[in-house]
Parts: structure tokens; C-alpha cells; sequence
């Protein structure tokens, strides 16, 4: 920026001074009267140029804090939640590995992003902020790295349904979560709001880098990346509308959750918020009128009290009423005016709201509720039952709403030639017949290596097919369970110049479109060890802490070329030392 211009003049006594020394035309001396509003005027320049200075330092400062924030939320995530829940499923099998792999899906990558270059990136800048005022370079240079949300924004879903369907499903697992989010750093928010952060942080970092550049000077150094940046972090944030709209919907739930005290569970993907909000119920009794508070969601209406003596809690739930079987009938009359009749399964109550607007409104509400759900209960009921075909569930066999809660009727083994799952033929040697203990199918050894917890067993696990597996767990078998060993498969893999980062899988050499890409932050790379039990020569594996990717290549120059590419010190952002051309090796994948 440019520093105020230095003015040079004489000063004189008034218009018709001639004191001593002076000389010169008019214009080149400053009478006295006018020294106050030119000092006044330049004071006012350099404070222009301060503050535009201080305004833009503060922006900075503020994405280094909330990035340090943001980074403790990652830490949170995946080496607090994650890793405790791994460690139960792996020591005592109290849930499946997968359903763990399936909530918390590539965080470990994104937090190992943040920790190990965007947060001391940051840092570093800000300490020399004053030799280098700028933040456009390193968010242009990272910024395509944050293409690895992507797939944490389309997993979220699931992830959410999987975190309510254990909760309900697994003591060990509702116990894990509880235990974590009732310490300190949790802040008193459920694990669901932490995993809230990541797909919040993108649009996060747009809104702050639009607030940035309206604040730089269009000739200011920064200007042109800053920019650049920003057009690479909007087509980021692109990806995440639809999940953030979610979010916001996820945000309400939980906020409404936290007003219940936890009492009651909606917190679900399922779950939408229609209307909540104070209102009277009359007394069958009496006919006094009591101030509740009402809250309608998509499959329920919770009829709630104040509980004012308890803290962090304002409202305990009363009663439910599930939408399914409800009515609505208006009872105003001219001695209790205002009022109208929810009847449902479980309860009737009569109430009354303060004005006709807002009677109104809350009719309207729970009208287009009742109609919504009647309208899709046949669909749901449809898609609930549409994972198996009806033509091959054996008679007096579990539908899919009763599965792993009855046992089946197992069909005998003689009737059956071919697998029912993959088709192929029985022998007594290599394909053996082998009974679904959730279905009752008779299936071979490759389609019945999954075990699940069978509610009508004790709970113990059972060998089941891989349909009953997915049905029952909630999530589909991890590649590295679909295969009997380690299998190996080959492929072709890139890491690009300009992508220092990612490893692009390929199924052939003259393809242009990866199958697969792999974010490399947070791997490691090293020679196998004897507990890997490694057949194959000139091998390689790298390795964090939820998955292990194995590679097998043609020569030994080719091993050393990958383990020297793929080692962190040579991972950093540019410079790429070691450029290899399309390189066809064979893979194997770990989930741990």
C-alpha cells in the first residue's frame, strides 16, 4: 500500500505576511490558519490506511483461531470417538468394524490435512505477518485439497443413521459415546454436532475469504490469489449445498434435543422439524388452561411441560403422539373459543392458542403432516421390504421387519443345486452348501463368510448371507471381507505433478478416468514385516490408522521409485521431486 505523501512549504503569518526568509509565489506557502486542516487531513489519510490494514489483519487472525478451534474438533473426531470405538470393535467385537468405518468415512485424511499443513501454514504466516501481510498464496496452493469432503458430504447420511441405529442397537456403544461427550472438551454437545463441523467448515472458509478480499485493495499483492482461491473454494462448497441444508435441518433437531435434556431420540436423518411452540391444554377436568409446549416433527407431535429446576433442560416430554393414526377436529365454541382436538394411538389432548392466527397456523401444520404420511406409508412400507425378493423367502420365514428376531425355516440343503446367492453350482469339495441362520437360504462358503448378532440367538453371532448381513448391521461388507485372504487386484496408479497429495487408481493405462482416488495425507510408507505374512516379492504398503493398502510391483527400481514418491517427506506441497509416469502395480486393501 502507499505511503501518504510528504508535503514540503513555507508558513507565513496570514495573507499579507512577509516575514523574514519568505519568499516565493503564493501558492507555494501555507498560511498558518491552514497548517490545522492539512495535518487533520493527513492524520486522517494514515488512518485510513491503518485501519484497511488492521481490518485485513483481523480477518487473517481470525481464520488462524478458528482453524486452531476447527483442528481440536477434528482431533475430537477421529482420535477421541473414532479411535475408542475402533479399539472396542476390535478387542471385543461388541459391534462391527464396518458400522465404525461407515460413520466416521475418510476424517482421518481431513484431520491429518488441517493438523500437518493448513494449520502451521497458517501460523507461520501470521508470525510474519509483517513482512509477508498475505493469505491468498497458501489457500490457492491447498485449496484443491479440499476435494477430499466430497466424500465425507455424501456420506453423512449415513453416517448419522448409522450413529442412531447403534445407539439404540449396542449398550457397549451408547455407553462409549455418552462417556466421551460428558468430558470437558466436548463442550457438552453430542458426538452428531461434532460431526457437524466438517461440513459446515468449507462454506466457512468462502464467507471469510469473501470478507477478505472486500476488504484488500484491488492493486494490493494478494489480490489476484486471494481471488483465485476463493473461485477454488466455492466450486468446493458447491458440493456441500445439500448437505449444509441438511445440516441446518440437523442443527434444529439438536437443538430441540438439547432443549428436551436428551429425553427424547430425534436426532435422526429421518426426523424433520415441522413446528414447535408454546400453547394452552384444557383440562378434562376442570376446563383450566395450562401453558405446554408442542413440537411437531414428521412422524410425531411431543406434547411437552416446563422443567424450570433443571438445568441445561427446559422441557420434559409428556407424551407422544405418532402421526400415524392421528386426527385433528376443531372444538371452539363461543364459552372456550380457539381451541381444537389431537387424537392419536396413544393419547387425545385438547387445545387452545392465544389468538386465531396462530390456531390457524398449527392446523394447517399438523394437517399437511397427516396427509404427508399417509401419502408415503405405502411407499415406506414398500421400500422397507424391497431388499428381498419374495420369491425366495422360504415359507414361515422372517419378513425383513422380523429379521434376526425369529429364527427361519431353513430350506433343505438336497432341494437347492445352486447357490441362492451367486448362482453357482454345489460341489462336496470346493463348493459346499452352507444355511443363512437369518433367512434360512442355503448359500455357499464365499456368500456366507459374514457373521452378524441374531436377536432370537442371545444376540451371539451367526453365519448369514451377505443381504441379511447389510440388513442387519446397516452397512454393506468391507472389501476386505468379500474376499477369502487378501485378495490382490491390478491396477494402474498416478500421483499428478500439480496433485502431490492424492494417488489416482485406473483400470487400464489408456484410461482417462480414475476408478478411485486416495488422499495420502496421514499414510505411511514402508517395506511389509513378517506379521503382514507377504508372499508376493518387491512389495510395499502404506499405512494410517484405519486402513492398510498393500502393492506388489514388477521390479525392485519400481518399489524403491513408489516407497520414495510415497514418503511423506516428498509428499509436502510443491515441490514434487519424484515425477513417475503411469505405473501398473497390484493392490490389496486392509480395513482395521
Amino acid at each position: 500500500m502507499s505511503r501518504p505523501r510528504s508535503v514540503r512549504a513555507q508558513v507565513c503569518q496570514g495573507p499579507g505576511c512577509q516575514g523574514p526568509g519568505l519568499s516565493g509565489p503564493r501558492s507555494d506557502r501555507i498560511c498558518v490558519e491552514d497548517l490545522d486542516s492539512l495535518s487533520l487531513s493527513l492524520s486522517l489519510s494514515d488512518q485510513s490506511q491503518l485501519s484497511v490494514q488492521q481490518r485485513v489483519f483481523n480477518i487473517a487472525n481470525e481464520l488462524l483461531h478458528t482453524e486452531k478451534a476447527y483442528v481440536s474438533r477434528l482431533y475430537l473426531l477421529d482420535q477421541v470417538f473414532c479411535s475408542s470405538l475402533l479399539e472396542e470393535a476390535r478387542s471385543r467385537s461388541s459391534f462391527p468394524l464396518d458400522v465404525v468405518m461407515g460413520i466416521f468415512s475418510n476424517i482421518c485424511s481431513i484431520y491429518c490435512f488441517h493438523q500437518q499443513f493448513l494449520l502451521p501454514a497458517l501460523e507461520k504466516r501470521m508470525a510474519e505477518w509483517d513482512l509477508n501481510p498475505r493469505i491468498g498464496d497458501i489457500l490457492q496452493k491447498l485449496a484443491p485439497f479440499l476435494k477430499m469432503y466430497g466424500e465425507y458430504v455424501k456420506n453423512f447420511d449415513r453416517a448419522m443413521e448409522l450413529v442412531n441405529t447403534w445407539m439404540e442397537r449396542s449398550s457397549q456403544f451408547k455407553a462409549i459415546v455418552y462417556h466421551i461427550q460428558r468430558e470437558e472438551r466436548c463442550g457438552n454437545l453430542t458426538l452428531q454436532h461434532h460431526m457437524l463441523e466438517p461440513v459446515q467448515r468449507i462454506p466457512r472458509y468462502e464467507l471469510l475469504l469473501k470478507d477478505y478480499l472486500h476488504r484488500l485493495p484491488g492493486d494490493h499483492d494478494d489480490f489476484k490469489d486471494a481471488q483465485k482461491s476463493l473461485e477454488l473454494i466455492a466450486t468446493a462448497a458447491e458440493h456441500s449445498n445439500t448437505a449444509i441444508r441438511k445440516m441446518e435441518r440437523m442443527r434444529k433437531l439438536l437443538k430441540v434435543y438439547e432443549l428436551l435434556g436428551g429425553e427424547e431420540d430425534i436426532v435422526n436423518p429421518t426426523n424433520e422439524l415441522i413446528k414447535e411452540g408454546h400453547i394452552l391444554k384444557l383440562s378434562a377436568k376442570n376446563g383450566t388452561s395450562q401453558d405446554r409446549y408442542l413440537i411437531l416433527f414428521n412422524d410425531r407431535l411431543l406434547y411437552c411441560v416446563p422443567k424450570l429446576r433443571l438445568i441445561g433442560q427446559k422441557f420434559g416430554v409428556r407424551a407422544r403422539i405418532d402421526v400415524d393414526g392421528m386426527e385433528l377436529k376443531e372444538s371452539s365454541s363461543i364459552n372456550v373459543p380457539r381451541t381444537f382436538l389431537v387424537s392419536g394411538k396413544q393419547r387425545s389432548l385438547e387445545l387452545q392458542t392465544r389468538t386465531e392466527e396462530e390456531k390457524r397456523d398449527w392446523i394447517q401444520a399438523i394437517q399437511a403432516t397427516i396427509q404427508r404420511h399417509e401419502q408415503t406409508l405405502a411407499t415406506f412400507h414398500h421400500l422397507n421390504c424391497s431388499l428381498r425378493d419374495e420369491d425366495y423367502t422360504p415359507p414361515n420365514s422372517p419378513n425383513c421387519n422380523e429379521l434376526g428376531k425369529r429364527a427361519p425355516t431353513p430350506i433343505r440343503e438336497k432341494e437347492v443345486t445352486l447357490c441362492m446367492k451367486c448362482q453357482e453350482p454345489f460341489n462336496s469339495i470346493t463348493k459346499r452348501r452352507h444355511h443363512c441362520k437369518a433367512c434360512g437360504h442355503v448359500v455357499c462358503g464365499k456368500c456366507s463368510e459374514f457373521r452378524a448378532r441374531l436377536l432370537y440367538d442371545n444376540n451371539r453371532a451367526n453365519r448369514v448371507c451377505i443381504d441379511c448381513y447389510t440388513t442387519l448391521v446397516g452397512v454393506p461388507p468391507s472389501p476386505a471381507s468379500l474376499t477369502t485372504g487378501r485378495g490382490w487386484q491390478k491396477a494402474w496408479f498416478v500421483i499428478p505433478e500439480n496433485e502431490p497429495l492424492v494417488l489416482y487408481i485406473y483400470g487400464a493405462p489408456q484410461d482417462v478416468k480414475a476408478q478411485r482416488s486416495v488422499p495420502l495425507i496421514g499414510f505411511e510408507v514402508s517395506l511389509p514385516e513378517s506379521c503382514d505374512r507377504m508372499e508376493r516379492r518387491f512389495a510395499f504398503k502404506i499405512s494410517q490408522s484405519h486402513l492398510t493398502l498393500y502393492f506388489s510391483a514388477d521390479g525392485e527400481e519400481l518399489q524403491r521409485r513408489w516407497t520414495e514418491v510415497l514418503s511423506p517427506r516428498n509428499r509436502h506441497p510443491p515441490p514434487y521431486h519424484f515425477p513417475l509416469p503411469k505405473s501398473m502395480l497390484m493392490m490389496s486393501c486392509l480395513e482395521h
